[in-house]
């Protein structure tokens, strides 16, 4: 089903798996622009961690979904059982105020870590339509140095953006192995999100077969 050259044997276990999904989605006003599109895809997303409960009974998904400008940090959802996962209203996501993206993935990241066990397999999904700009607590070496500690716990971190960003060397600079830029418009928003459901179902396959995706492959349709 899937090419072999992009995963490697993982040792088998017979304690139930935990996949726990963190959302991180920017809020900042200028994602005013796809707000009923990205509203849609989130919550398509959260019907695919439940989708896959259902498929891989033997996995618990569990999702925290945060979005974020500089006004507020928002917890929609905290580690919450992806069968008991509401999904996301209009109120709920109303884009405004900058973007202090580095804060969002150090406090995401720290939330969710001290919520889960080395044995865990974590999913990170970031999504944003502008830069850094406003960050107080966390800077682009302390985001970094997080990231590069939890991979080496087996966490995978996807960074999606729009194109008028230099996705790939944001995601580098953080030490994110998993990038995609789609065009901040309806039609590419909608691709975007199918997508990454895809690759989503694609990890949580991988993960119920005791395999693990290669760095830097999660977003390849081979």
């Amino acid at each position: 089903m899937f090419n072999n050259l992009n995963f490697i044997k993982m040792e088998k276990t017979e304690t139930t798996k935990k996949i726990y999904n963190l959302i991180i989605v920017d809020e900042s006003g200028s994602m005013s622009i796809i707000r009923k599109e990205a509203l849609a895809g989130l919550n398509e997303t959260i019907e695919t961690c439940q989708k896959m409960q259902e498929l891989h009974p033997e996995m618990e998904q569990r999702i925290t979904l945060i979005s974020f400008d500089s006004d507020h940090f928002k917890i929609h959802l905290d580690n919450e059982p992806a069968s008991k996962a509401r999904k996301l209203t209009t109120e709920d996501y109303r884009p405004c105020a900058a973007t202090p993206l580095y804060d969002a993935i150090g406090k995401g990241i720290a939330k969710l870590n001290a919520q889960t066990n080395a044995d865990d397999n974590v999913l990170v999904t970031i999504i944003t339509d502008g830069e850094e700009n406003s960050s107080e607590e966390y800077n682009l070496k302390m985001v970094k140095n997080l990231i590069e500690k939890q991979k080496k716990q087996g966490w995978t971190f996807t960074l999606i953006g729009t194109d008028n960003l230099d996705v790939e060397g944001m995601a580098g600079m953080m030490s994110i192995d998993n990038h995609l830029a789609f065009t901040e418009d309806e039609a590419s928003t909608k691709r975007m999100f199918a997508r990454e459901r895809k690759a989503r179902m694609k990890f949580n396959a991988c993960m119920a077969c005791g395999e693990v995706m290669k760095e830097g492959s999660y977003f390849s349709e081979d």
